[in-house]
C-alpha cells in the first residue's frame, strides 16, 4: 500500500496479478514427460572424484534432491563447498557456469576455505586474474537463524487457514525447484543416536569384550535427523561416515546404481577418494550410518590411507 500509494483493495489486487505472472503454471504430466525426453533425462554436475561420478551416472543429477548425510566434522560442508564452486566453473572446464545459493543454517560456509579448495583443485584457472572473484561473485550465501524464516514467505502467503508443516513444506518446495528449474539441489542431513532401546549407542558409550562384565561390543549407529519421510522425498542419498580408522561415502540410495562405498581422505583441495572402484554394501549395511563403529563392509587394505 505505502509502495503503491494505494488502498488495501488495490494493493492485494495488483499482489495477485503480479503473481499469475511470476508463478510457475501448472503443468499436466504428458508435458513433464516429453520435457524430460526432449532434455535427454537432465545432465549431471561432475563431483570430480571419479568413482562417485560413475557410479551416479555422472555426478550430481539435475531436476533430482540428492541428500549428503552424516556425523558433525565428517566432510559434507567440505563436499558440499566444492559443489558450490564447480557449479560457478566455466562449462569448458567441466563445470555448469551457474549461480548458486548457499542456504548455510549452521554458519559453516568459508569463502577462504572455497578459495583455497579452487586454488588446490584448479591452479589453471585461479591463475587467470578476476576469474576467482566473478566465480565467487556467482554464490549467494543465505543464512536463515531458523527454519521458520526460511518458510516466513510462504506462511505469510497462507490466507486458506490451512498452515503446512514448515519441514513438510520446505521438502516440496526444494523438490520443486529441482523439478521446475532443472538445476541440482543437494540438501545436508545432520544424524543423532537411535532413540529406542536396541542397544546402539554414540561411540563413546562402545562396551568390548574383556571389559570385566563379559558384554558383547556395541556397535555405534546413528540415523539421519531428519526423520523417514526426508529419506523417502530424496532421489539420491550419499552417506558420510567412519569406521576402522577410515572415512567412507556410501551410495546409500540411487535409481542408477547399487549400494557402494568409497574410502576417503580431506585434504587442502578438499575430499579425494582412495579408490574408485568402491566396496560393494549390503543387507542393513546400506541403510546404517556408522561412526568409528567396527568395519562390517569387507574392507580389504588399502595402500596411503594418509
Amino acid at each position: 500500500m505505502s509502495l503503491l500509494d494505494a488502498g488495501l483493495a488495490t494493493a492485494r489486487d495488483a499482489v495477485c496479478r503480479v503473481s499469475e505472472f511470476a508463478c510457475p503454471p501448472c503443468q499436466t504430466a504428458l508435458a513433464l514427460l516429453e520435457e524430460r525426453v526432449r532434455l535427454g533425462g537432465g545432465g549431471r554436475l561432475a563431483t570430480t572424484l571419479c568413482g562417485l561420478d560413475e557410479a551416479l551416472g555422472g555426478g550430481i543429477p539435475l531436476g533430482k534432491l540428492t541428500e549428503v548425510v552424516g556425523p558433525s566434522g565428517i566432510g559434507k560442508t567440505q563436499f558440499c563447498l566444492k559443489l558450490a564452486l564447480l557449479a560457478t566453473l566455466p562449462e569448458c572446464y567441466g563445470g555448469l557456469n551457474g549461480r548458486v545459493v548457499y542456504i548455510d543454517t549452521e554458519s559453516k560456509f568459508s569463502s577462504r576455505r572455497m578459495i583455497e579448495i579452487g586454488q588446490k583443485s584448479f591452479p589453471q584457472i585461479f591463475r587467470q586474474e578476476g576469474l576467482a572473484q566473478k566465480m565467487a561473485g556467482r554464490i549467494l550465501v543465505m543464512r536463515p537463524a531458523s527454519l521458520s524464516d526460511f518458510t516466513k514467505r510462504e506462511n505469510e502467503r497462507g490466507t486458506t487457514g490451512f498452515t503446512q508443516h514448515p519441514l513438510r513444506w520446505a521438502l516440496s518446495f526444494l523438490k520443486s525447484i529441482a523439478e521446475l528449474t532443472r538445476i541440482p539441489v543437494v540438501v545436508s542431513n545432520q544424524v543423532r543416536s537411535q532413540s529406542n532401546d536396541d542397544g546402539y549407542h554414540y561411540s563413546f558409550e562402545v562396551k568390548r569384550r574383556g571389559d570385566g562384565d563379559g558384554a558383547e561390543r556395541l556397535e555405534s549407529h546413528l540415523v539421519a535427523a531428519l526423520g523417514i519421510q526426508w529419506a523417502h522425498a530424496v532421489t539420491i542419498r550419499l552417506v558420510f561416515e567412519s569406521h576402522s580408522g577410515q572415512r567412507f561415502i556410501k551410495v546409500a540410495k540411487s535409481p542408477m546404481s547399487p549400494a557402494v562405498a568409497f574410502p576417503f581422505i580431506v585434504e587442502s583441495s578438499g575430499i579425494t577418494l582412495l579408490n574408485d572402484e568402491g566396496i560393494d554394501v549390503s543387507g542393513p549395511e546400506i541403510t546404517s550410518i556408522r561412526c568409528q563403529g567396527q568395519n562390517l563392509l569387507g574392507l580389504l587394505p588399502f595402500e596411503n590411507r594418509g
